[in-house]
């Protein structure tokens, strides 16, 4: 959790906006995770999401449900998604952050996905599908085990829902771009800046946006007003792409395109 809120302070001093990309664990095998994890810090993302494959859609759009639906067809394991942080976590310094259905939470339990996940590197949890009032009770859980928590807010989210979302969410807020499931976007919404300054004064934690994020110009567009982008889908089509390629060419490209991101912003 520290490891988080460091990492935002340090990014506000230099008013840098945070590039946190998204990879589904176990895409397309568990040594590509591994690669691509320190090839995209190397590249300059500052937090990076790791998405735990589930069965049944909550946001994500065909591309990144397709990605979840190969992994778990050749059987991965929860325990397998685990033990691979564990065993990259010496290679990397930046945050990582699961995002995991609460379905999948809930059937391990609570308290011991908590410390499982802290235990093998994770520095927070996404809950996508918690909302609150149940989600107190869970995040109160999740923070006791020193791993952040952050809830999602969409552009239809009520204030007082709001208010209730920044006040759970610890590590950071996540801003959804538009309504519906993920996906690129040629250009981000109209109504993008005046959702992202109500948000901003309601909460003094991080607020970072994803949902279509996936050009130099959309985080040159964000770094004026949220702390971070998220980028998704972009990146598990570059991964698509690279075919039957080697873990390390595709790190190597995902790390090329994280690059590129940066380049209107650093």
């Amino acid at each position: 959790m520290g490891n988080i809120q460091s990492t935002f302070a340090g990014l506000r001093e230099k008013r840098h906006l945070a590039l946190m990309p998204f990879i589904p664990a176990g895409y397309p095998d568990l040594a590509t995770t591994a690669a691509l994890l320190p090839a995209m810090e190397r590249a300059g993302a500052n937090l990076i999401e790791i998405g735990i494959p589930f069965s049944d859609p909550i946001a994500d759009g065909p591309t990144i449900q397709a990605a979840f639906t190969a992994a778990l067809a050749k059987g991965l394991k929860l325990s397998e998604v685990f033990e691979t942080i564990r065993a990259t976590r010496p290679k990397v310094s930046i945050p990582l952050v699961a995002m995991v259905s609460f379905s999948i939470v809930y059937r391990y339990g609570v308290e011991r996905f908590a410390s499982d996940a802290r235990a093998a590197g994770f520095d927070g949890l996404i809950l996508p599908d918690l909302p609150p009032p149940e989600a107190d009770a869970v995040c109160g859980k999740v923070q006791a085990a020193d791993l952040s928590t952050t809830l999602l807010v969409a552009p239809t989210t009520s204030a007082k829902r709001r208010e209730e979302i920044t006040r759970l969410s610890d590590g950071f807020v996540y801003y959804l771009s538009v309504s519906g499931i993920t996906g690129e976007r040629d250009r981000l919404p109209d109504n993008i800046e005046s959702n992202l300054r109500q948000l901003r004064s309601m909460t003094k934690r991080p607020v970072c946006v994803g949902f279509g994020i996936s050009k130099p110009e959309h985080l040159a567009q964000l770094a004026p007003l949220a702390d971070g982008a998220i980028v998704g889908s972009a990146i598990v089509k570059k991964i698509t792409q690279m075919g039957a390629a080697s873990p390390a060419d595709i790190a190597q490209a995902v790390g090329d395109y994280c690059k590129s991101l940066l380049s209107k912003v650093r």
